[in-house]
């Protein structure tokens, strides 16, 4: 209230002033009271100019962008001018900092790895995130404000979102491709929803992989038990001959040790994904390997093949020998068990020009037809069920291989066509490989440079 004193003087000053000019000029003419009452007039009417002058300065201030100071004007208007200023001010920061908060909020949700969408009451489509509009294949800009049912067309959608029963989530299939998405939606607002989804593909893939690892395992383990208890029966309630007795027993033996086999290879798989990576200093001579590889592949193929096995390779693999030893023992064994009679075997090693190597197992058995290939390092999965029995597989070796040869940074590549035999070979990463004579690289020039590969499957 500081200017309204000065003000009332001012006016009052002005009148005074006016109203003595005015008497002043009335007696030069004669009319003292008229020209008084004229000089407080035009005093007042000044006061009003100029007040209208500064009002029309701030109004002018106001109704454009206000990015510049207000009129810097004394008194009254001034300080309005100063109030309002300062009131445009505050809401400036206080806009400033909800949108910087909207606009962290709305970042956190599209950083989140589940689709979110925001509906209003007619369920058209105010904000999408990232992941959400990939989950229902829109457009994050472009759909934004049309019907999210105009947009997504599938009937279990539509129907669930009409329906307005929300307690429980829904699957959606084939959203994207062969993609399954789980959908749950909430209600905010005044009749706005919020639109969940997560997708879940992986995790029902591996619940489904869990359910035909127990069923493959079970169905494994209970053929060898049907044939034990059938036998033991049998030698229980029939008078056998010596000779009956010894067969019975040696086919029990069979499924005795084919059981022990199944037991083995899945507790190797186990260690194998749940033990760390092989370090990358422990370095393991490989021709070591290859002597063992090549004694036992002669055994078990009793001179029914023509086997040649790499010697004095000079080079030497970093990780765990009994592992590699798995893993090449695993691809010489499925090799002098399908190929035929009469077959060739042959099991080289490779240093290519960057460093890495490749350890080669072929052989000119049946082949592989390529529609198999894909799932070939698949747990118990037999191309042919009945054949893999006979030799007596058990339908995780190449799984073995597959998780060995990750584990020290490589993958395992196949390549086979029917009738033309199969090319299994072991890559290893240069930080895995070198020769006898070299220096063994650090544990920080080679562990650390490592990233786990997938099955690599050659078509041709």
């Amino acid at each position: 209230m500081s200017w309204l004193l000065p003000r009332f003087v001012l006016a009052a000053l002005a009148v005074s002033l006016g109203a003595l000019v005015g008497l002043w000029a009335g007696k030069l003419f004669d009319w003292p009271l008229i020209a008084e009452t004229l000089g407080a007039a035009a005093a007042v009417g000044a006061l009003v100019l100029i007040d209208a002058l500064r009002s029309h300065r701030l109004l002018r201030w106001l109704r454009g962008a206000q990015t510049d100071s207000a009129p810097r004007d004394t008194g009254l208007w001034g300080e309005l001018g100063y109030r309002m200023e300062r009131a445009v001010r505050d809401r400036e920061k206080m806009l400033a900092r909800e949108r910087l908060q909207l606009e962290q909020f709305l970042s956190a949700i599209e950083a989140s790895p589940n689709g979110v969408l925001m509906l209003d009451a007619q369920d058209h489509i105010l904000w999408c995130n990232r992941v959400g509009a990939d989950h229902f294949s829109l457009d994050a800009q472009r759909d934004l404000r049309q019907r999210i049912t105009n947009l997504v067309r599938m009937p279990a959608f539509v129907t669930f979102l009409q329906a307005g029963q929300f307690e429980q989530s829904m699957q959606l299939s084939n959203v994207r491709g062969q993609g399954t998405l789980s959908v749950l939606i909430r209600r905010y607002g005044e009749g706005m929803k919020l639109v969940l989804s997560q997708d879940i593909t992986e995790r029902e893939r591996a619940d489904a992989m869990r359910r035909d690892f127990v069923a493959n395992v079970s169905h494994e383990i209970r053929t060898p038990l049907t044939v034990l208890s059938g036998f033991i029966e049998t030698m229980n309630s029939l008078p056998l001959t010596e000779v009956e007795r010894r067969r019975v027993l040696t086919l029990m033996g069979q499924q005795t040790q084919r059981m022990q086999g199944l037991v083995s290879d899945l507790l190797t798989l186990a260690q194998l994904e749940g033990s760390p990576r092989p370090a990358p200093d422990r370095w393991v001579s490989l021709d070591t390997i290859l002597a063992r590889i090549n004694s036992d592949a002669l055994a078990l193929s009793a001179g029914r093949h023509a086997i040649v096995v790499a010697q004095d390779t000079g080079a030497e693999l970093a990780g765990i020998e009994s592992e590699l030893l798995s893993a090449a023992a695993n691809l010489v064994t499925n090799a002098v068990r399908y190929t035929p009679s009469s077959g060739q075997i042959e099991v080289t090693w490779r240093r290519l020009a960057d460093g890495a190597g490749e350890l080669i197992v072929a052989d000119t058995g049946p082949g592989i037809s390529r529609d198999h290939l894909p799932r070939l390092t698949e747990r118990f999965y037999r191309v042919d069920g009945s054949r893999s029995r006979e030799t007596g597989g058990t339908g995780l070796g190449l799984s073995i291989v597959k998780h060995v040869v990750q584990r020290h940074g490589g993958e395992l590549q196949i390549d086979s066509e029917v009738g033309k035999g199969s090319r299994f070979k072991l890559h290893f990463p240069p930080t895995r490989v070198r020769s006898c004579h070299e220096t063994a690289l650090g544990v920080e020039a080679a562990v650390w440079l490592e990233e786990p590969q997938s099955v690599s499957i050659d078509r041709a």
